[in-house]
């Protein structure tokens, strides 16, 4: 059933669409305490909500945090200001670098849950081709389940994969594709009904459906 955070998702899409057409400073100045009272502070408590279904699934303690609206432009070509989205992220309290994370995101043009490890690099991108490497089918097969049971899909988020399976893999490695990557995100829409549903266990459940594949990053990477 609806549990109000609906009108949270409702404001953020709306405020969302309008400010992609006036991403200014001068524009959000004087509705800067609509986003916070609508969207930023509902978000918050959303957030708290679903760290504690997220803490109950997986047996782990995460810690939420809601992404800032203000945009870090330093090393940007795009030097619009504000985000024209709402990201919400659950990380495990006591982690490794490559403790797989936990992602929502909204905006007009993407309502998702995701999970995944990002920005994989030296020894951090040495382990995730091992693991790969070593479970590469049973990650794969929780993949192809939440694909059937939640549309669920590699994400582009992160940067590009490597054109060329990596040394000292074999180029036919039947999991290529995933050692190619040097970061790894699995998303699912929302689903359509989460009206009816409420936003958070919307959210939980598409939790439930991704977390066999957080099950064999938690066990193996």
């Amino acid at each position: 059933m609806a549990d109000g955070f609906e009108a949270m998702v409702d404001a953020a899409l709306v405020f969302f669409t309008e400010l992609e057409a006036n991403n200014s400073k001068d524009w959000f100045a004087p509705r800067k305490d609509h986003y916070k009272d609508a969207i930023a502070g509902p978000a918050g408590f959303f957030a708290d909500l679903v760290a504690e279904d997220i803490a109950r699934l997986t047996g782990k303690p995460h810690n939420p945090k809601v992404f800032r609206i203000y945009r870090d432009v330093r090393f940007s070509k795009d030097k619009t200001p504000l985000n024209t989205h709402l990201h919400v992220m659950w990380q495990p309290v006591d982690q490794d670098a490559l403790a797989p994370s936990w992602f929502w995101g909204l905006s007009p043009e993407y309502f998702l849950l995701g999970m995944g490890v990002m920005g994989l690099q030296g020894s951090g991108l040495t382990r995730f081709r091992a693991f790969v490497d070593q479970w590469g089918d049973d990650l794969q097969s929780a993949m192809d389940d939440a694909a059937t049971h939640a549309c669920a899909a590699i994400s582009d988020w992160g940067p590009e994969p490597l054109k060329r399976v990596p040394k000292p893999f074999d180029p036919d490695h039947p999991h290529g594709d995933l050692l190619r990557r040097k970061a790894l995100a699995v998303s699912a829409p929302m689903p359509t009904d989460w009206r009816t549903r409420g936003v958070v266990k919307a959210t939980v459940d598409q939790v439930q459906a991704l977390l066999p594949i957080w099950q064999v990053f938690d066990a193996h990477l």
